[in-house]
């Protein structure tokens, strides 16, 4: 049975594109269960930061930081960190989780993509459709593919699988769809030569937190270059 055939076309859309992302979702969530339990945590702990948390990025760097030796509270501050960005986010979708108490359900569901689904609709309904689509949809496969990594990676080993190298793999596509922009690039190389300066020096897990103090670089505003400002003043 196709979607199409009992959803609008503009649903079926979005119920579609969110099946494909949990998908996707589910598949890194697999590479992030097994490298926790290769960081000897418990089979269940990634499921349950999975549902508790819900934030992918930051519990990958947080479970990142105790498989390296990092300390649990200099993980803890990296991810919370990282997570910061949702206040933003909840802001940005203030009219879709709405105003009475099943807001703090709906908050739960904030991510990248939910927000970004729902912000790309025109109607107030269609957001909270897309909002709920994608969000329930990583909610249920992110836990579910890190209970699965969890179960691989007590049985196998993932080295022999190859399963750490997915989980690199996934880091490192997160940080080059974002070094696009030329202010995250600055930002990016002066936070890795920060983090290689100081990691001899601080305890394990503290490197990356240094690395933060390029933050305010990429908040730097371009210049307009020459030819575009004269293009403009001869358009006027």
């Amino acid at each position: 049975m196709h979607a199409r055939q009992f959803f609008p076309a503009e649903k079926a859309h979005l119920i579609i594109s969110s099946a494909s992302i949990a998908v996707a979702v589910g598949v890194v969530g697999v590479a992030y269960g097994a490298v926790s339990v290769e960081a000897g945590l418990p089979v269940w702990f990634a499921p349950l930061l999975g549902v508790l948390v819900l934030a992918a990025s930051s519990e990958m760097l947080f479970v990142g930081l105790l498989a390296s030796g990092g300390s649990p509270i200099v993980a803890a501050a990296a991810a919370l960190t990282v997570n910061s960005r949702h206040l933003p986010y909840g802001l940005a979708v203030s009219d879709v989780v709405g105003r009475r108490w099943p807001r703090y359900l709906w908050i739960h569901l904030i991510n990248d993509e939910s927000v970004a689904f729902a912000a790309a609709q025109r109607s107030q309904q269609s957001r909270r459709f897309a909002y709920a689509c994608v969000g329930i949809g990583i909610l249920v496969a992110w836990p579910i593919g890190a209970l699965v990594g969890s179960l691989v990676g007590q049985a196998f080993d993932v080295t022999i699988i190859g399963l750490d190298a997915v989980f690199l793999a996934v880091i490192l596509a997160l940080v080059i769809s974002a070094l696009r922009d030329s202010n995250t690039r600055l930002g990016f190389v002066v936070g890795v030569i920060v983090a290689v300066a100081c990691a001899p020096w601080v305890p394990t897990g503290v490197a990356p937190l240094m690395a933060l103090v390029a933050l305010p670089l990429m908040g730097i505003r371009q210049p307009t270059s020459a030819p575009e400002s004269r293009n403009e003043a001869s358009d006027g």
